[in-house]
C-alpha cells in the first residue's frame, strides 16, 4: 500500500460485515443495462450503519470504475446554492460550469451518494421537483437518512415507480458474532454484548473499543456510561423540553406507548422533577408529546402503540437508571398503577395484552427477559376446547411426551374439558394448549392413573391440606405445537394465562407447575415466587418432570403482586426477599381456626395472652393492617408512589404486635356485634357479649344478668361462639 488512505480503506473493508441483501441489491443495480430504479432510499436510526454502507457503495463504484459523487449532508448548508456549489467542487468544475448540465449529459453509468439526508430535509422538495428530474437516465441516486421518504415521494406515482426504499436494521446475531470475532473480542463475552447491543453496529463498535483498551474486562452496560452517552447522542440530537425527555423515558420503560398510557405515567409528582417542575407544567400536552415520539427515527408505530427499537430502549433505560434512578423507579410505579387499573377493566385478549405489559416492567431482570417474547402483538387467539381439537392436542402430547402421557391427557380431557385453554393460529388450528387439572374434584381413580397429579395430591395431604371450599390446581400439560415448552409466543401466552388463572379462580389455595426441563426455568420461576418441590417430581414413560409450587394462602395474589413490585426495578445481580412484608402468614386448618377463635374470645380482655394467639398472623389481620397503612400514606398527596410503597413496607415490617392484637380484638368484636342484625341471633349476641366482651364475674352471674336458666344460657353461648367462628372463618378463606 502506497498511502494511508489505501490502508484506511482496506481496514474499513476488513471490518465490514453483513448487509448481504443490501450489497447484492446495489451491485445488481449498478451492473444492469437499464437501472431498475433511480432512487435508492436507505433509512434507519442513528448509528445503524448507513454511512458505513454508503462508503462500501462508494468502494464498489470505484472498483468498477463508475463515476461517483459522495455528498455529506452535514457539511453543507440546506440551500440549493450550497448544494450546487458543493457538487461543483466535488466534480472539479469551474465557477462558470453548471454541475446539472454536466450530469445531464453523461451517457455512462454514474452514482450520486447523498448521506445524512435528515440534515438537508429543507432541500427535499427542490431536489425532487427541480434538480433530480434533469439528471441523466444513467444516474443512480442513493439517499441515506434517518427517516422514511417524505409524503412528496410516496404520493407521486412517477417517483413511486422509480424509487426503492431500503430500511436498514441491526445486524443478525450471526453477523454480530462475526464482527466481534474480527475485533478479537473473547467469545465468553459475546452473549452479554449481544444482549445489550442487539446487533446495533455503532454499539458493537464502541464495545469493541472498550475491549481494545483492556482485554481482561467483563462487559456490563451499567459500567460503561460513556458508551451509553455516545449512543444516546446518536439517537437523540436534542430533546426540546423536560416533558419531552420524560415522555421518551416513559416510552422506553413500557412495552407499548399510547396516549392514554402516556397521560397516566407522566402524571408524576412534581417534587421528583425538582427545578424542572415549573417548565413541565407550562408545556405539558400529551397529544403533542405523543406525536413528537411518533416522528422519531428510532420509534416504530405498531397497531397497538409506539415502541422504540431494542437498542434505543436499552440505552434510554441504562442512561435513566444511571442518571436519575429515583425517576426510573417512579415511572415504573406509575406504569404499574396504570396496568393494575386496566386489569380490572379488561377481559379476554385485551386482558392478556395488559398482563404482558405488566410483566414487561420486569424485563430489566435477565431471568425474566430471556423467558418471554416481547413482540408488539401475537396472532394467537385464546379459546376454549372444541371436540375437533382433541386429536391435535393428543398428537402434541404424544410427540413431545410419549404415548403414555397422551393416554393420561386423554383421560383428563374427558374428565375436565372445561379446564383446557387452546391457543389458535391464523387458521384457527391449535398452536398450543394448557390443561389446568383441579385436584380437589378429581376421583381416586383419576389421581391413581396419573403419576403427576397423584404426586401433587399426596404433597397436599402431607404438607398443605386443603380446607373446605379451597382448591388446588396442577398445570398438568402445557406446550406449543412447534416448540413444546421452549420460549416462544405460545409459551409466553401460556404463562400469561397461568397468571390470569390464579388471579381469577376463587378459593384457589395451591398451584403446581410441572416442567420437562425443570432446571432451565429455575431463575424465572423463583423470581415469580414459585418453589421447587422435589418430592413432587414424577416420571412417565422414562421422562422425568420437575415441579414448582405456590401456596396462595400464605402469599395471596395481592401479596404476590407486592413482592413483584419490590423486584420490579432490580437487575439480575440484585437480591430481593420473596417473603411478604411482615411476618409470614399462618394457614390454619378449620379445627385449628376454631380453637384459635375460641381462645381469642376467652382471652378477649387479655392483650398479653392474645399476642400468642395464631390469629394475629392470619390473613384477616394482615389485610386490615395493610389497608389501614395504605389509606394513611395515600392521603399524603405530595408523597411519590415509590415513597408510599416504602413506607407501607416499613410499617408492616416493624411488626407492631400490639397493633395486631388490637386488630384481632376489633375483628372479633365486629363478628360478635354482627349477630345483632338478626332477630334470631340477638339472644346469641347477648350471651357472647356478657361472657367475653363485657364479661360478668362468672357464667352463672352472666345467666342471671340475662335472666336465663343456666342451661339455656349455655346453649345460647355455644351457638353464639359457633356463629362467630363461622363469620370469621368465611372472612379468612374468602
Amino acid at each position: 500500500m502506497t498511502s494511508l488512505l489505501q490502508r484506511l480503506s482496506a481496514e474499513r473493508n476488513r471490518r465490514f460485515v453483513g448487509r448481504g441483501r443490501e450489497v447484492e441489491l446495489f451491485l445488481d443495480a449498478i451492473a444492469s443495462t437499464e437501472l431498475p430504479f433511480h432512487i435508492l432510499h436507505v433509512f434507519g436510526p442513528g448509528g445503524v450503519g448507513k454511512t458505513t454502507l454508503m462508503q462500501q457503495f462508494l468502494r464498489f463504484c470505484e472498483r468498477s470504475k463508475i463515476s461517483t459523487i459522495y455528498v455529506e449532508g452535514r457539511n453543507i448548508e440546506a440551500a440549493p446554492e450550497s448544494f450546487v456549489s458543493t457538487l461543483r467542487s466535488l466534480m472539479g468544475l469551474n465557477e462558470s460550469d453548471s454541475p446539472l448540465d454536466v450530469l445531464a449529459q453523461r451517457q455512462e453509468r454514474n452514482v450520486i451518494l447523498i448521506d445524512t439526508y435528515e440534515a438537508i430535509t429543507q432541500l427535499d422538495e427542490w431536489l425532487r421537483e427541480v434538480f433530480l428530474p434533469h439528471l441523466s437516465v444513467n444516474t443512480l441516486i442513493v439517499i441515506a437518512g434517518r427517516n422514511l421518504p417524505s409524503s412528496g415521494w410516496c404520493s407521486d406515482p412517477g417517483w413511486q415507480a422509480l424509487m426503492h426504499t431500503l430500511p436498514l436494521r441491526n445486524l443478525t446475531p450471526e453477523e454480530s458474532q462475526t464482527y466481534l470475532t474480527t475485533r478479537d473480542i473473547p467469545t465468553t463475552q459475546h452473549q452479554a454484548i449481544l444482549e445489550f447491543t442487539h446487533g446495533h453496529p455503532l454499539a458493537l463498535s464502541l464495545v469493541a473499543e472498550v475491549f481494545a483498551q483492556g482485554k481482561e474486562i467483563s462487559f456490563q452496560a451499567e459500567s460503561a456510561p460513556n458508551i451509553v452517552k455516545t449512543l444516546l447522542s446518536r439517537f437523540i440530537k436534542e430533546v426540546p423540553t423536560p416533558a419531552h425527555r420524560m415522555a421518551l423515558e416513559a416510552c422506553a420503560v413500557i412495552r407499548l406507548t399510547t396516549e392514554a398510557a402516556l397521560n397516566q405515567i407522566l402524571a408524576v409528582p412534581q417534587n421528583i422533577l425538582a427545578g424542572e417542575a415549573h417548565s413541565l407544567g407550562e408545556i405539558f400536552d400529551v397529544h403533542d408529546l405523543f406525536e413528537w415520539l411518533r416522528g422519531l427515527s428510532f420509534i416504530e408505530s405498531g397497531q397497538l402503540g409506539l415502541f422504540p427499537h431494542d437498542l434505543a430502549r436499552e440505552v434510554l433505560i441504562a442512561d435513566l437508571r444511571w442518571r436519575n434512578s429515583e425517576l426510573y423507579t417512579e415511572l415504573h410505579h406509575r406504569a404499574r398503577q396504570y396496568y393494575t387499573k386496566r386489569l380490572g377493566q379488561t377481559q379476554g385478549q385485551e386482558k392478556h395484552r395488559v398482563l404482558l405489559d405488566y410483566i414487561f416492567l420486569h424485563r430489566d431482570n435477565s431471568a425474566i427477559r430471556s423467558c418471554f417474547t416481547w413482540g408488539e402483538q401475537s396472532s394467537l387467539l385464546t379459546d376454549s376446547l372444541r371436540e375437533t381439537d382433541k386429536t391435535a392436542l393428543l398428537g402434541m402430547v404424544a410427540e413431545y411426551e410419549g404415548e403414555e402421557s397422551a393416554k393420561i391427557a386423554a383421560r383428563w380431557l374427558k374428565r375436565q374439558p372445561q379446564n383446557v385453554v387452546v391457543f389458535r393460529d391464523l387458521h384457527s388450528e391449535p398452536a398450543g394448549f394448557a390443561m389446568m387439572v383441579a385436584l380437589q374434584t378429581a376421583t381416586v381413580e383419576d389421581l391413581s392413573a396419573d403419576p403427576g397429579a397423584l404426586a401433587s395430591w399426596q404433597y397436599l395431604q402431607t404438607h398443605a391440606p386443603l380446607r373446605p371450599s379451597e382448591g388446588a390446581t396442577i398445570f398438568r400439560f402445557w406446550m406449543a405445537r412447534d416448540t413444546y415448552q421452549a420460549v416462544s409466543p405460545t409459551q409466553s401466552l401460556i404463562f400469561i394465562n397461568f397468571v390470569q388463572y390464579f388471579q381469577k379462580t376463587p378459593g384457589l389455595a395451591y398451584t403446581f407447575l410441572p416442567c420437562a426441563q425443570a432446571d432451565s426455568w429455575t431463575a424465572m420461576l423463583n423470581y415469580f415466587d414459585l418453589t421447587r418441590l422435589s418430592e413432587t417430581d414424577f416420571t412417565v414413560e422414562g421422562r422425568q418432570y420437575g415441579v414448582y409450587g405456590h401456596d396462595w394462602r400464605i402469599v395471596s395474589p395481592a401479596a404476590w403482586q407486592e413482592i413483584l413490585a419490590r423486584k420490579e426495578v432490580t437487575t439480575a445481580g440484585e437480591s430481593v426477599d420473596n417473603t411478604p412484608v411482615g411476618e409470614p402468614l399462618l394457614v390454619l386448618s378449620q379445627p385449628e381456626f376454631v380453637e384459635a377463635v375460641q381462645n381469642a374470645l376467652r382471652n378477649f380482655s387479655c392483650p398479653d395472652v392474645l399476642q400468642n394467639n395464631p390469629l394475629v398472623r392470619s390473613r384477616s389481620v394482615y389485610e386490615v393492617i395493610s389497608r389501614s397503612v395504605e389509606e394513611q400514606v395515600t392521603t399524603k398527596a405530595s408523597m411519590s408512589e415509590s415513597s408510599k410503597d416504602t413506607q407501607i413496607s416499613e410499617k408492616l415490617s416493624s411488626g407492631h404486635l400490639r397493633e395486631r392484637v388490637n386488630v384481632l380484638q376489633n375483628l372479633v368484636k365486629q363478628a360478635v356485634e354482627s349477630l345483632q342484625s338478626s332477630p334470631r341471633d340477638e339472644k346469641l349476641y347477648r350471651a357472647v357479649y356478657r361472657t367475653y366482651l363485657n364479661p360478668a364475674p362468672t357464667q352463672e352471674q352472666a345467666a342471671e344478668l340475662l335472666n336465663l336458666p343456666f342451661s339455656t344460657y349455655r346453649r345460647h353461648l355455644k351457638a353464639g361462639m359457633t356463629r362467630v367462628v363461622d363469620i370469621l372463618w368465611q372472612r379468612e378463606i374468602s
